[in-house]
């Protein structure tokens, strides 16, 4: 299991916002944080605690990822001549897992990784365990032959919270998934409005 598959809620309610769209999310209930002073009155928040919201409901968004890899994300993304912003973007949506959970393979981005890092997927025909692998453009992502009768999949083949983007081509019958292009933020199916422009200018004063 991964650290964050029985605690993910908690993310949710630290932001204050269903930020995966799901209808059990306890922010559906109460606005407000986890634990005893969840309840209090918020402050309004500064540029840095805006700027920082920002990147970890982002960071929080594709599985709660290290501050090692989202910083090395935005690293590679600051290098592209362009928008970082999209680029970053475009760049988390490139990740296995986020295919994965994109493609309604799987009901979350936790058991996307967890599918991926259990050797259920492949990638042009191999299989591949790291859920951080970046596919390119044309690449075809398939669910191993012996993997797809999971329940897993079958349910979340049906969930209807959620559409799949235009950037991918899916076939739910053969379990097969082809990554069309890379998405901007625009494309992207974000359930709650994600602002990369903070995280760049986070990152650009610390």
């Amino acid at each position: 299991m991964t650290k964050r598959t029985s605690a993910k809620y908690k993310i949710d309610r630290r932001m204050g916002e269903n930020i995966w769209g799901r209808p059990k999310s306890p922010v559906n209930k109460r606005e407000y944080g986890p634990g005893q002073h969840g309840q209090r009155r918020k402050n309004k928040l500064s540029d840095f605690g805006t700027q920082l919201r920002a990147k970890q409901k982002l960071k929080g968004y594709y599985g709660d990822l290290t501050e090692k890899q989202f910083r090395k994300s935005y690293g590679e993304a600051e290098r592209v001549k362009g928008d970082t912003g999209e680029m970053l973007v475009g760049l988390l949506e490139r990740r296995l897992d986020a295919v994965v959970y994109r493609a309604k393979l799987v009901p979350t981005i936790f058991a996307a990784r967890q599918f991926v890092n259990h050797g259920h997927v492949l990638v042009n025909g191999k299989r591949v365990n790291i859920a951080s692998y970046r596919v390119a453009e044309g690449d075809v992502v398939s669910v191993r032959e012996k993997s797809r009768q999971m329940a897993l999949i079958l349910e979340a083949i049906q969930l209807t919270e959620r559409d799949v983007p235009d950037y991918l081509e899916v076939d739910h019958n053969k379990m097969v998934v082809k990554f069309v292009r890379t998405p901007g933020l625009g494309d992207v199916p974000y359930p709650v409005q994600m602002e990369p422009n903070l995280v760049v200018e986070y990152y650009a004063k610390n």
